[in-house]
């Protein structure tokens, strides 16, 4: 192969990486000097420094540190993977540890290693996989494509499948489904033709059951919340010591799928981030064949802290399964998430990762607020805000202080990676990957907090997308729930009552409320002077109670809607609050696209086209 590594086990001196850069001329005196005074404040390594910086190229970096290490680089051209070899330590892990096991010399293994100064970490795992091994050194790029090329389908597959079966709707039985459905609609025609007036009574006492638990969750919530803001700030509670006084590296995934047009923008906006470059990975994750996304990603001008993950391809494509995939290559010890239309605040990172620090290592996910750069486009868009503003400002974070579980949004997320990874990452096949993997991460003990740091994306304001985009939502909520209450005992057992009976509210509630809003709707045709078959059914004390709970939910809404939209751009939507009557009947559409769609095609994503209302987000892009 033409290398001759020698073996690092024996720790003595070496020579200084800046001292052999500046000895190959691959560095200036002045920009070691700046990477030298950068590293006294970070922690980053002086070789990522180096290239985040512009300040030395990859390849002069690596055959530095081959040098500094006494070793070879390997040459990936005159030298082929033994991919049998790869297997005994397992792809995934050797992204994970940056080590790939490249070739046999002998009884003697050589290990490729991105990371030199790290080797001696993992040895011990290496070795009692593979026996003797010896180092050499390989770029982290030409690592990636090394295992791309002999592990594609492997890692696909994982990225498929690392959620267990007993927590993944990989195994929904869409024909089991429908049979159910068909059965359940059977049974309510034949209850309706045989009592019509009993059958009517059943559903209308299961919607406005439903109705006032959730009416009373939203109060309970908002009180609680906007009690919080009331109080003195705490100070900091827990292991304050979670991360060193310095910063540690964080990665970000923008999952992007058939979006040439906002591709610079993007760049642009994640470019505002004020997070030191040396410890900020950006990956930009890309299906393989979206060429079009690709071409215009190239063309952007990427800097060295942004990279591009193509996925592979597969019939399966969802953005969970893509954020998967792209998992294995980050390096950020905190891993977040972005849309691909999204303006995160200039110091949001620097704000997560203190969080992060303050608390203890139960806490595994920061949820931070969404808003919306173009809420004047329309009413539809002024409605998508003020409804985010009250579920982000006032209901999630509600909903943390009492201790339920907290439905995570799809973007402007923040996990610690090692809690990440032990859980299997994201649903693939789960189209609320969100949702579920908030669930998920409470059934197994861990936190989600509220961060007030905002991130403004674009509103979807058409008809159709809109409810295209909430049937989707809807969807997953329903495969959620579906899904983790295959055995009820054990999320019990796994959430508490209180926790438990929370998630029945949330999903089951909220599926109920707009699959059944229609027997709801029927009441207001007393406003307009016309009776109402039930009315004679009942007893004279129940139509006051339930014009009751009809008033409660509807000024409880508007009470809740207008506190949160208390900053001072979104005052001017207190007056369009209350046409959000005419707004959520449009969920009720989705509900039941939603559900035909779990029979027919119940892992399609039905993507949302970003960037066609995107002119207005051009001050945050500076």
């Amino acid at each position: 192969m033409g290398l001759r590594p020698i073996d690092t086990g024996a720790a003595k001196p070496r020579v200084p990486l800046g001292t052999i850069l500046l000895r190959h001329g691959a560095i200036t005196s002045a920009n070691l000097m700046r990477a030298l005074e950068i590293q006294t404040h970070q922690q980053a390594r002086l070789g990522d420094i180096l290239r985040a910086h512009g300040f030395a190229t990859e390849e002069s970096v690596i055959a530095a540190l081959a040098e500094q290490f006494e070793t070879a680089v390997i040459d990936t051209q005159g030298s082929h993977l033994d991919p049998r070899l790869v297997d005994l330590v397992g792809p995934r892990r050797c992204l994970q540890i940056g080590c790939l096991p490249w070739a046999r010399a002998g009884s003697c293994t050589l290990v490729a290693c991105a990371s030199p100064d790290r080797f001696a970490e993992h040895r011990v795992e290496l070795e009692a996989a593979l026996g003797p091994v010896t180092m050499g050194v390989i770029s982290e790029t030409a690592l990636h494509a090394a295992l791309i090329g002999s592990r594609r389908n492997t890692l696909r597959l994982l990225a498929e499948t690392c959620v267990t079966d007993a927590e993944s709707c990989r195994n929904w039985n869409a024909r089991r489904f429908s049979r159910l459905m068909a059965g359940a609609l059977i049974g309510v025609l034949t209850a309706v033709a045989l009592a019509p007036l009993a059958s009517f009574l059943a559903l209308f006492a299961i919607v406005v059951l439903a109705l006032t638990l959730g009416t009373a969750m939203k109060i309970a919530a908002a009180v609680t919340q906007v009690r919080a803001r009331a109080r003195p700030a705490a100070l900091p509670t827990g292991n304050t010591l979670a991360f060193p006084v310095r910063k540690p590296p964080v990665s970000i995934m923008v999952p992007l799928f058939r979006e040439p047009d906002i591709a610079p923008r993007l760049v642009r906006r994640l470019g505002a981030i004020n997070y030191p470059r040396e410890l900020l990975d950006v990956m930009l994750v890309v299906e393989e064949d979206d060429h079009l996304t690709r071409d215009a990603l190239a063309a952007s001008g990427l800097p060295h802290w942004m990279r591009v993950i193509p996925v592979p391809d597969s019939d399966l494509r969802t953005k969970p399964r893509a954020l998967n995939y792209a998992l294995n290559f980050a390096r950020g010890t905190i891993v977040g998430v972005y849309d691909a239309e999204d303006a995160p605040a200039s110091d949001q990172l620097h704000r997560v990762v203190d969080r992060f620090a303050q608390s203890g290592p139960d806490l595994a996910c920061i949820q931070g607020v969404l808003d919306y750069y173009n809420p004047r486009t329309n009413w539809l868009s002024r409605c998508f805000t003020i409804e985010y503003a009250a579920w982000f400002r006032l209901m999630l974070p509600g909903l943390e202080k009492l201790g339920l579980v907290v439905p995570l949004g799809g973007t402007t997320l923040f996990f610690r990676h090692e809690i990440l990874e032990k859980l299997g990452g994201w649903d693939a096949h789960n189209v609320t990957e969100d949702a579920d993997l908030g669930l998920r991460l409470a059934r197994h003990g861990y936190r989600t907090e509220l961060l007030e740091t905002v991130t403004l994306e674009e509103a979807n304001c058409r008809v159709w997308p809109w409810i295209k985009q909430r049937s989707r939502w809807l969807k997953g909520y329903a495969m959620t729930y579906a899904v983790h209450m295959r055995d009820p005992r054990t999320l019990w057992r796994q959430l508490g009552a209180w926790r438990f009976a929370g998630v029945q509210v949330l999903f089951l509630g909220t599926l109920i409320q707009f699959l059944l809003a229609p027997i709801l709707w029927s009441f207001w045709i007393m406003l307009f002077g016309f009776g109402h078959p039930l009315i004679a059914a009942l007893p004279g004390w129940v139509l006051p109670a339930i014009a009751g709970i009809f008033l409660l939910a509807e000024v409880s809404g508007l009470a809740i809607n207008i506190a949160a939209l208390r900053a001072p751009e979104h005052r001017f939507l207190r007056l369009w609050a209350i046409t959000l009557h005419a707004y959520f009947p449009l969920a009720a559409v989705a509900a039941y696209k939603g559900c035909w769609e779990m029979i027919t095609s119940p892992f399609y994503w039905d993507k949302t086209q970003h960037g066609i209302h995107d002119t207005g987000s051009a001050k945050h892009e500076t």
